[in-house]
């Protein structure tokens, strides 16, 4: 791995901090978070933001296959550089924003394809379309990306993510603190989120100004028979949301947390959301939540049966 500052230097570039780049400069830091990953030759990974190849060489003598994804046209030429000095030839590199990614069709050629490790043919045993994600997220992308993924996550399996570590504890945060918000109930709604590990600031070029942390999200399946136990005891197949339903708690999520000083009556009435105040409060006692409440002292499990509710009210079906 050559020092990214070198790399950027011998092509007169620099790091674009519009695109909230922060290269990782340390090969040993890399190589720990791809270990944490627990990546084998089962595995199709979707790197999300493959800069200067860091994760990606590593990620590469792991995997069945890498799908790279870079948005930056200034790096894609020395990219491919380093991929080819490590002798790497199971990474596809793909020109993008990740935005603008087809998941679904990366997920659909991980069930009819063979990849090749270094030579060995690796033969794909998934009934199911199911990615690993990993990177290196941009500050100014995080919560999109995430957010994302929790829409797409029947194509997923887990997500290795470095985000900066305020945004990681908040994401990890249970109910009735102030770090508790909207990523955090979406998250935990949908995925068992735990700590792999921190990363300093001095091993990035350029050096960030914030400490950094790795997470792993594990999605939860449909048929996940450890979701009650994983989350809470109130979740049962009666919560087996449709899509529709889910579309519904995510907005009510964001409507509550929307002004997060405000009572969920208020909150919720006045947000983007448009349901007023009688259907709000209706909603909040047929659900047995106090209008009083704020949204950082919900459980998961109550936005569940506040969205019921609403649903009910607004629609007139369960």
């Amino acid at each position: 791995m050559t020092y990214p500052g070198t790399l950027l230097k011998s092509s007169n570039l620099f790091a674009r901090k519009e695109l909230g780049q922060n290269f990782l400069a340390d090969t040993r830091a890399a190589s720990r978070i791809v270990n944490l990953a627990q990546i084998s030759k089962d595995d199709v990974v979707l790197e999300i933001g493959a800069g200067l190849g860091a994760i990606t060489v590593h990620a590469a003598k792991h995997a069945a296959k890498v799908y790279a994804v870079e948005k930056d046209d200034r790096l894609i030429e020395l990219l491919k550089n380093e991929l080819s000095e490590a002798s790497v030839d199971n990474v596809e590199l793909i020109h993008k924003d990740i935005f603008k990614v087809d998941i679904e069709s990366i997920a659909k050629e991980v069930v009819k394809s063979n990849f090749s490790n270094g030579g060995e043919s690796v033969i794909s045993c998934k009934t199911e379309p199911k990615i690993l994600v990993i990177g290196n997220l941009p500050y100014n992308i995080s919560s999109q990306v995430l957010l994302m993924l929790a829409e797409k996550r029947t194509l997923i399996s887990r997500a290795i993510l470095m985000f900066q570590k305020e945004l990681a504890e908040r994401i990890c945060s249970p109910p009735g603190g102030k770090d508790y918000g909207r990523l955090s109930a979406i998250m935990q709604y949908c995925s068992r989120v735990r700590t792999l590990t921190d990363v300093g600031a001095n091993l990035f070029f350029p050096k960030p100004n914030v400490e950094s942390r790795v997470i792993e999200v594990n999605f939860f399946q449909n048929n996940d028979s450890n979701l009650s136990k994983s989350v809470s005891t109130l979740y049962s197949d009666s919560y087996n949301l449709s899509p529709e339903q889910e579309r519904l708690l995510f907005q009510v999520i964001k409507a509550a947390f929307s002004k997060r000083r405000k009572t969920l009556r208020n909150a919720i009435s006045s947000s983007e959301l448009k349901i007023d105040k009688s259907i709000t409060e209706k909603g909040l006692e047929l659900a047995r939540i106090d209008p009083e409440r704020r949204a950082e002292t919900l459980e998961v499990a109550e936005f569940i049966e506040l969205t019921l509710s609403f649903w009910q009210l607004h629609f007139g079906v369960l």
